[in-house]
């Protein structure tokens, strides 16, 4: 007597019919991994946006601290508001600039989250959003910090704004300061 047992017709017709179920659900969940994928917006800090610069096509939130002095302002040809910035976690700093008007929060020394593009220059945000008081700052922003070694909160809130720019490590293509070591 043999032990295989042929596929009845009956057995044959269900086995195509879940084998098309799952080749539908499969299909079904690469659909939506795929749209997803080009939605979700990742946070990066501005030392792992130079370290790993995110696709010019890829919209991404940047994090850190406003570097004090480092905001200029100005007008567009169109009379739009405008803004220029560094944002730092301490290790990098990236240039940011930004068309629109500033919220009412945003200050010099204090943290931000710029929603835009990276095109391995700079940073052109289409949002900024600022922080809600002066004890608040995002997880993401303040887990850069801590990444980086600069801030620990259990020894009280950040540095104050001017000395971030001695924490920040200069761009390789920055001349030094003046007084710098050659």
């Amino acid at each position: 007597m043999s032990a295989s047992f042929p596929l009845t017709r009956r057995k044959a017709g269900r086995f195509w019919i879940i084998l098309a179920c799952l080749l539908c659900l499969g299909g079904a969940v690469g659909l939506v991994l795929n749209a997803l994928s080009s939605t979700i917006v990742f946070f990066m800090a501005p030392s792992q946006v130079l370290a790993h610069p995110p696709a010019p096509t890829r919209t991404i939130r940047l994090g850190g601290m406003v570097v004090a002095g480092s905001l200029h302002t100005g007008r567009a040809s169109d009379d739009t508001p405008e803004a220029r910035f560094d944002v730092t976690d301490g290790q990098a700093a990236v240039t940011v600039q930004y068309r629109g008007i500033l919220p009412d929060l945003f200050r010099e020394g204090q943290s931000v989250v710029a929603l835009g593009r990276y095109d391995g220059h700079g940073f052109t945000a289409s949002e900024v959003l600022a922080k809600h008081d002066e004890t608040y700052m995002p997880k993401e922003v303040a887990d850069a910090l801590q990444k980086s070694g600069r801030w620990d909160p259990r020894f009280g809130p950040p540095p104050n704004a001017a000395d971030w720019n001695s924490m920040t490590v200069p761009h390789p293509d920055t001349p030094p300061g003046p007084g710098a070591a050659p």
